[in-house]
C-alpha cells in the first residue's frame, strides 16, 4: 500500500474491530499499518475476511500476528507468480531489450540476481537455483517498506549516456504485466539498483561476476 491508502486501511480496520466490538486506539491502528503496509490493500482485506470466516480463530478479533501470518503465505504466492512473469519474459523479451515489470520487487530481485541480461543468459542447469534466489529476494523486498530499484531493467545495449550524447532517445522498454502498474514502477524507480542486496549469497550458486 501507499500513504494515500492509509485512510482507507484505517476505515477497514475500524469496521473489522467494530464487528468484534473492540475499541481502536491510535497505537493499535499504527501497529497494524506498520505490519501490513508492504502488502496490497486487496490482500489485506482478504486476510481480514479469511480470519473472520475461520471457525476457530474467527471467534476472536484478529491480532497483528494473525494477519501477518496469513499475508506471509501470500508473499510466497506473489514470489511464485513473479517468477512466472520473469521466466516468461526471459523467453519472449530476451537479453537485448530493456524491460519494465509491474512489480518493483521484481526489479530489485533481478538486480540481486546479477541483472536482466545475466538472468536471460543463465545456464539452464542453474535455473532452479536462480528461481530459489529470486523468490527469496522477492519475498524479502515485498516485506520491506522502502527499497531502491532501477526504473527499467537494461538489456544488452549501449549505455544510456551514449544515447544522450547523440541526442537519441532511449529504446522503448518491453512492458510485462499491468501497464498502469508498470508505469508507476518506472515513474518511482531510480537509475541504480537496490542498496539492500543479496549478492554475497549468489557466490554459493555460481552466479558471481
Amino acid at each position: 500500500m501507499n500513504q494515500n491508502e492509509k485512510p482507507k486501511f484505517f476505515a477497514m480496520l475500524s469496521d473489522v474491530m467494530s464487528y468484534y466490538k473492540q475499541d481502536t486506539s491510535e497505537f493499535m491502528m499504527n501497529l497494524f499499518w506498520d505490519a501490513c503496509k508492504g502488502f496490497d490493500f486487496a490482500q489485506i482485506a482478504k486476510a481480514m475476511n479469511d480470519h473472520a470466516k475461520d471457525a476457530e480463530r474467527g471467534v476472536y478479533a484478529p491480532k497483528v500476528a494473525d494477519i501477518v501470518r496469513s499475508l506471509q503465505g501470500t508473499a510466497t504466492d506473489r514470489a511464485t507468480i513473479a517468477w512466472g512473469k520473469v521466466l516468461g519474459a526471459m523467453g519472449s523479451v530476451g537479453a537485448y531489450t530493456d524491460v519494465v515489470f509491474d512489480d518493483a520487487a521484481i526489479h530489485a530481485a533481478i538486480v540481486d540476481c546479477g541483472g536482466w541480461t545475466k538472468m536471460c543468459r543463465n545456464d539452464m542447469k542453474e535455473l532452479s537455483y536462480l528461481q530459489h534466489r529470486f523468490c527469496q529476494a522477492h519475498k524479502t523486498y515485498t516485506d520491506r517498506q522502502v527499497f531502491e530499484y532501477p526504473k527499467r531493467l537494461t538489456g544488452d545495449r549501449s549505455h544510456d549516456h551514449e544515447y544522450l550524447k547523440r541526442g537519441i532517445p532511449l529504446p522503448r522498454p518491453a512492458i510485462v504485466g499491468d501497464p498502469e502498474k508498470a508505469k508507476r514502477v518506472m515513474d518511482e524507480g531510480g537509475e541504480g539498483g537496490p542498496k539492500i542486496a543479496f549478492n554475497l549469497s549468489l557466490h554459493a550458486i555460481g552466479m558471481s561476476e
